[in-house]
């Protein structure tokens, strides 16, 4: 008979639920955007010049610290981990804030901390990682948007539709001969317009100079790794989408009447947003479990991100899609937010890695076989 003792012999267990200090850091991240990048600013923001906001990024990597999350304190940062990563990206992802986080602060982060040579005096990825940190610099990975944990890097000719190059003080180049910081400056870089005019994405060419940082085994596997903690992460950013999404449809249809009783009373309503508060709450589970398994560097961590983001790149988009249909012809314009959190979880939905591909890593990392081909 198994007495209590048989509860030791079970595999750690995440925690999914958030801490008092991840409380803080929330509530810190959306009273800023609330002052400095409230969704209703969003639709005239883009249409000028002002999608990115240096002094926003400022207040938000230096001023709360969030671009040195995932740095240990010795190289400068906060020496957290990726839950607490994961909380700001779920704030990003509530005000699609156009702030290049998960490029710089997340992918080019953990990159070039898998690209480090050991606590070597004048390494110069530990020096650039220090600068990510402190957010005096914002470094992207030249790979395209598109590229998932899996990807092989082209190492010559022009990248395309590489994320928030347009923004970076430093490039992470991917050559034969190893991974390499490349100044914009000896760069070219040929911006392109995007479905998700949040989210800049250009054409890099830069097949020269700069600074070796990593032989090319070391490279493959940085990025390998810069990808993989990006992918887990997208999945809080879609998930903080899908969250905004439902709520301001849940305050709209309180709010909107017809026939003498707001619309949101109508059963059919009623049932899509049950069935949409119960997707979210099973996208915050497996999102908060990715966090975590990035977080403790578990064996588990690819399962863990594949099935994040098979879960949340659908919800992301079915919630945004809800979204528009039930705010009835306002979401249809283009002065409500609405659009914008479609184009940003369609987008999400190709980035790092598409559904049909995590899925397929998720089936060979259960050792599930593929179909018999026909006779």
């Amino acid at each position: 008979m198994e007495g209590p003792d048989a509860m030791t012999d079970l595999p750690d267990q995440p925690d999914l639920l958030y801490s008092e200090a991840e409380g803080d850091l929330r509530a810190a991240v959306r009273s800023l955007l609330a002052d400095r990048a409230a969704p209703a600013e969003l639709p005239g923001r883009v249409e000028g010049d002002g999608r990115h906001d240096p002094a926003l990024w400022t207040a938000l990597a230096a001023g709360i610290g969030a671009a040195g999350l995932l740095v240990p304190e010795k190289l400068g940062g906060q020496g957290a981990s990726h839950r607490e990563a994961a909380v700001v990206l779920e704030e990003l992802g509530r005000a699609v804030t156009p702030v290049p986080y998960l490029t710089s602060s997340v992918v080019a982060t953990e990159t070039l901390l898998a690209a480090r040579a050991g606590d070597v005096a004048g390494d110069p990825a530990g020096d650039l990682i220090g600068e990510l940190a402190a957010g005096r610099k914002v470094a992207v990975l030249a790979v395209p948007l598109s590229a998932g944990p899996g990807h092989e890097p082209a190492t010559t000719g022009p990248v395309t539709g590489v994320a928030d190059a347009v923004h970076a003080d430093v490039l992470l180049v991917v050559r034969p001969d190893g991974l390499y910081a490349v100044d914009p400056a000896g760069a070219t870089i040929a911006p392109r317009t995007p479905l998700d005019l949040t989210r800049p994405l250009a054409t890099v060419t830069a097949d020269g100079g700069g600074t070796r940082l990593a032989g090319p085994a070391t490279a493959r596997e940085a990025v390998r790794r810069g990808l993989l903690a990006g992918a887990g992460l997208l999945a809080s950013e879609q998930l903080g989408l899908a969250e905004w999404c439902l709520e301001e449809t849940v305050r709209h249809t309180r709010e909107r009447h017809q026939f003498n009783r707001p619309v949101g009373s109508f059963q059919a309503l009623k049932h899509r947003m049950a069935q949409l508060w119960l997707e979210v709450v099973n996208a915050r589970a497996v999102a908060r479990n990715a966090a975590a398994a990035l977080a403790s560097g578990s064996p588990e961590a690819p399962l863990a991100v594949a099935v994040a983001q098979v879960y949340c790149s659908r919800v992301a988009v079915h919630a945004a899609e809800e979204c528009v249909q039930l705010h009835g012809g306002i979401g249809m314009t283009w002065e409500h937010p609405s659009h914008l959190y479609l184009k940003r979880a369609k987008a999400d939905q190709i980035a790092l890695g598409s559904a049909g591909s995590h899925k397929d890593d998720l089936a060979r990392l259960v050792d599930l076989p593929g179909p018999v081909a026909a006779g």
